[in-house]
């Protein structure tokens, strides 16, 4: 693929919502429909903000050992982002003696990303200074698992490696779509129709919708349309 038609497909995809997006992925059965999302343990903190659409950079990071764990590999992450398909989403998978109380990004952090080319981070630990990334990092999208005051002792032990948030395995370079209902992975190989497969779930919905806000259907009716 092009570098025209990758932004292209990024844009068109960008434009969707993800429950549609998830909804379009289905067509093509390139995975189990129970596979490729996160659990509602993942909360968007910017639900206002589009689609976050992006390639994932991943690390693993420790904030809560009392003690360093391993030398913090954060300027091989800096690396990374810099090196890789553009856009991109931070992934972060917790390690350490405690999940909730972990904290893996900042205003500062986030503001440093954002000028590196990074849409999003998405992460299963925590975040703080919502505020701050919301004044200095407009448009940087984060998803977390909660809010952590401090920052704790941070370690950046390994850097694009597979990791899992909340159920959504994730392996560096795959392509995510997430905003306000949540964060998916876009298998690779149907990107080039999904966006036409995304506008055929909206029209299927959109005459459902109207079915129902017509004045005169049956439940026989509505049996039928649900299930076909």
């Amino acid at each position: 693929m092009s570098e025209s038609d990758n932004t292209r497909n990024i844009e068109l995809i960008r434009s969707i919502d993800s429950p549609t997006i998830a909804n379009a992925i289905e067509a093509f059965k390139v995975r189990k429909q129970t596979e490729g999302y996160a659990s509602s343990e993942l909360r968007c903190q910017f639900p206002e903000l589009p689609p976050m659409v992006g390639y994932a950079v991943t690390c693993v990071a420790n904030t809560t050992s009392p003690e360093p764990t391993g030398p913090s590999r954060l300027l091989e992450l800096f690396d990374a982002v810099a090196a890789a398909k553009k856009p991109v989403v931070v992934v972060i998978q917790h390690e350490g003696p405690s999940r909730i109380r972990s904290c893996f990004a900042g205003d500062v952090l986030c503001t440093s990303l954002l000028k590196l080319g990074v849409a999003g981070l998405a992460t299963d630990g925590g975040v703080r200074d919502i505020s701050g990334i919301r004044r200095r990092a407009p448009g940087f999208q984060v998803f977390a698992g909660g809010l952590v005051v401090s920052h704790g002792l941070p370690q950046y032990l390994k850097v694009n490696v597979p990791v899992s948030i909340f159920g959504l395995e994730v392996r560096p370079g795959d392509l995510l779509h997430g905003d306000e209902s949540g964060l998916v992975s876009v298998p690779l190989e149907i990107v080039d129709a999904l966006a036409e497969q995304a506008k055929a779930v909206l029209k299927k919905e959109s005459d459902y919708i109207d079915f129902l806000n017509g004045v005169s259907w049956s439940l026989e009716d509505l049996k039928y349309r649900i299930t076909h």
